[in-house]
Formats: C-alpha cells, sequence, structure tokens
C-alpha cells in the first residue's frame, strides 16, 4: 500500500495512505496529538507509579513510543517496559523522514529515536536504563498477550472507517483481560459505537476534551 510523508499544521510529520484517505496523526499536529492523547491523558494517569508496563497497538512512526521514553527520564524512580505492535513496519526511508526528534527541545531525544528505530524485532531492548521496549512485528489478532499484565493500552490504530475489523469486541476483550485492574486503554477515537463495545465489554467510560481540531477522545478503565 502506498505511502506518502506529509507535513502536519504544527510543523511534524505523517504518514498518510492515499488508498484509504487516512492519516497516522492528525493533520492539526503530529506531536501535539500524541502528547495529548497518550502523554497527558494516558501516562500522566501513572505519574507516581514507579514501574509502568504499556502495550500499543498501532506502533507506526513510533512517536508514542519516543515521547514516552522522554517522559520517564523526568520520573524519580523506576522504569516503563513498553510493547509496540506493528504489522507493516515502516521501511528505513520512511523512518529517516521522521525529523520528530529534532522538532523536540531536548537534546537526547535524537538518540533516543535513534534507538527506538534501530532495536531490532521481537526483542527486548533498552533504550535508556527507564525505559525497556520490545516491537512485535504481527496483527494484534495472532497474538496471545498474558493476562492482567499492562498498566496502560495506547489504541493507536486507524479509526474505525478505514480499519474496522480493528475495533471489534473481540479485540478489546483481549485487552481488557491484558491489563491490570485500575488498567487504563487511552485512544483518541470518541465513536459512540466504540464507547459502547468498549462499556460492554466491562470498561468504565470517560470523555475528554480532544487534541485541537478534535472535539472528545476516550479513556477507558478496567475498573471492578
Amino acid at each position: 500500500m502506498k505511502r506518502e510523508i506529509i507535513l502536519t499544521k504544527d510543523g511534524s510529520p505523517t504518514i498518510y495512505l492515499p488508498d484509504l484517505n487516512e492519516h497516522y496523526h492528525s493533520t492539526h499536529g503530529a506531536i501535539q496529538e500524541a502528547e495529548h492523547v497518550f502523554i497527558l491523558n494516558g501516562l500522566n494517569e501513572f505519574i507516581n507509579q514507579e514501574n509502568i508496563t504499556i502495550i500499543e497497538i498501532g506502533f507506526g512512526t513510533g512517536l508514542n513510543a519516543l515521547l514516552t521514553a522522554i517522559s520517564c527520564i523526568e520520573k524519580e524512580n523506576g522504569t516503563i517496559h513498553y510493547t509496540g505492535i506493528e504489522a507493516f513496519p515502516l521501511t528505513e526511508h520512511e523512518q529517516s523522514k521522521l525529523n520528530y526528534a529534532e522538532l523536540l527541545s531536548f537534546p537526547p531525544s535524537i538518540e533516543i529515536q535513534e534507538k527506538i528505530k534501530q532495536s531490532p524485532w521481537n526483542e527486548d531492548h533498552e533504550i535508556h536504563s527507564r525505559f525497556e521496549l520490545i516491537k512485535i512485528k504481527s496483527k494484534i489478532e495472532e497474538i496471545d498477550l498474558p493476562s492482567d499484565h499492562f498498566d496502560i493500552v495506547f489504541y493507536d490504530a486507524f479509526g474505525p472507517s478505514a480499519q474496522a475489523n480493528m475495533w471489534t469486541i473481540e479485540i478489546f476483550t483481549q485487552l481488557f483481560n491484558s491489563l491490570k485492574e485500575n488498567g487504563l486503554f487511552v485512544t483518541y477515537c470518541a465513536k459512540g459505537q466504540v464507547k459502547r463495545d468498549l462499556k460492554a465489554v466491562g470498561f468504565s467510560i470517560e470523555s475528554r476534551p480532544g487534541p485541537p481540531g478534535k472535539r472528545e477522545m476516550t479513556l477507558a478503565w478496567k475498573r471492578f
């Protein structure tokens, strides 16, 4: 499938798929969307927890992993273990065009992004002393996830209109079971059907203001 690199309104790049008319990130700003959805309203919910386990569905450009790796440097203690699931990894050429680290006002980000890009697939890799990463090349439907293991799910698949097979009760159930009690499923998507399906699986739904250009986003908590 053809992929094009375009600039979003905050100056950061994203990938565009003409065949699906779908973007990897918001055209209003790739970095600002990722920071708002997955850091401010995802990772920061666990900021006082010492060790955090995260799984991202739709690893894509690696931007969410980069921002998470940077954020955990500022934590006073503990580590983050990050699992990224991606069925269709970017090529080295495509990765070389994604200059996220250069746009962030944090000098170590350049080295961190390079380590994330170069880390081998399907192997644990230490990006820095407080951030461990494993990138898994697979579809989520083909993976047996451990039960009660993750603190956070970053759900960053293409939207339901472009990739309906990624927004099913079966996948939501799999991820619900993989979360610890009080774990969080966070996504940019705020579709009513998605919220109803997450609730049917057992999640407690919370709507919050979305990033620029989007009215709402969704948090789904595993609470009993």
